[in-house]
């Protein structure tokens, strides 16, 4: 049985001999774990964003105002029987209508006077321009098709606009940077896994003569191939560490700009990332303690 002090002066001692090796397993698990970091990061970006919104989504049925370019307003704006019509046509959609609020236009106006206060180009606009509406949460937001096919042929109906309209090309776009950082991380571990078997091929051919004494002295295969395993577990989860550093700080500082800026959004935080480094760490273990026993089993004869 190897004793722990020894071993752990062996492991030192192959380390102080081997910083290059060192250093080029710490770099290449570091820059492929911060892929990896990222691609999980966009995932649960592109989670946090579909769950936040989604569940704000609101479905939005427009009445024909007095001026409108709408080809269904043509016959004019929408009646007060209309409206009714349209009212108890959303009450016998419950439960699927979870609950409906109707913004009269004075309303819209005023709302849409706060939100284009600053810009000139809709300072001109009549409040006859601007619909009323009805403001329908549904409990389900993927029955908008059912909602949309039932209201728009009604009369007096404008249109019928939902929120993932806007939503669904960002959401496309987080989930095409996501599996694009997970690819890249899924390369950059290909290529920590051939660096990490190279690498120990090569410290071990460089200690030949070592192995070869050890071996003469009656030394396990196990004894021999620990302290060579174990230089680079330590250091790729030194490189584990470097990722999970570099990803808080990208989260910390950059992420929380936007955060700042864009309140009205879901954005990933540092307990995300926080999230994250358990699996990283593992993800680093694992796959140097295999690699470089396999190394060392299949290819150096130690």
């Amino acid at each position: 049985m190897i004793r722990p002090g020894f071993l752990l002066g062996e492991v030192w001692t192959g380390l102080r001999r081997s910083v290059s090796m060192a250093l080029a397993v710490v770099i290449v698990t570091a820059t492929s774990l911060f892929f990896l970091g990222v691609g999980l990061l966009a995932d649960r970006q592109v989670s946090a964003a579909k769950g936040y919104w989604y569940d704000k989504v609101e479905v939005s049925i427009f009445l024909c105002p007095e001026k409108s370019n709408e080809p269904t307003c043509a016959k004019g704006p929408v009646t007060a029987q209309q409206r009714d019509a349209v009212k108890l046509m959303l009450d016998s959609m419950k439960p699927t209508v979870a609950s409906v609020y109707y913004e009269s236009q004075d309303e819209a106006y005023a709302r849409f006077q706060e939100q284009f206060k600053d810009n000139p180009t809709f300072a001109d606009t009549p409040e006859s321009a601007i619909p009323a509406a009805f403001r329908v949460k549904l409990s389900d937001p993927a029955q908008y098709p059912l909602v949309e096919q039932t209201f728009s042929p009604m009369p007096g109906v404008a249109k019928v606009n939902d929120i993932r309209e806007v939503l669904d090309p960002l959401i496309r776009v987080l989930d095409v940077l996501r599996t694009g950082a997970l690819g890249v991380a899924g390369v950059m571990l290909v290529a920590a896994v051939l660096l990490t078997s190279t690498t120990i091929r090569q410290v071990a051919w460089s200690r030949r003569r070592e192995v070869g004494i050890k071996r003469m002295v009656g030394a396990s295969r196990g004894a021999i191939r620990a302290p060579f395993v174990l230089e680079i577990l330590l250091a790729s989860l030194v490189g584990a560490g470097v990722a999970v550093g570099a990803l808080w700080a990208a989260v910390h500082v950059g992420v929380a700009s936007f955060a700042d800026r864009y309140a009205d959004f879901a954005w990933v935080g540092v307990s995300d990332v926080w999230m994250i480094a358990g699996p990283l760490v593992i993800v680093a273990a694992v796959v140097s303690v295999v690699v470089s026993w396999t190394a060392l089993s299949r290819h150096v004869r130690v």
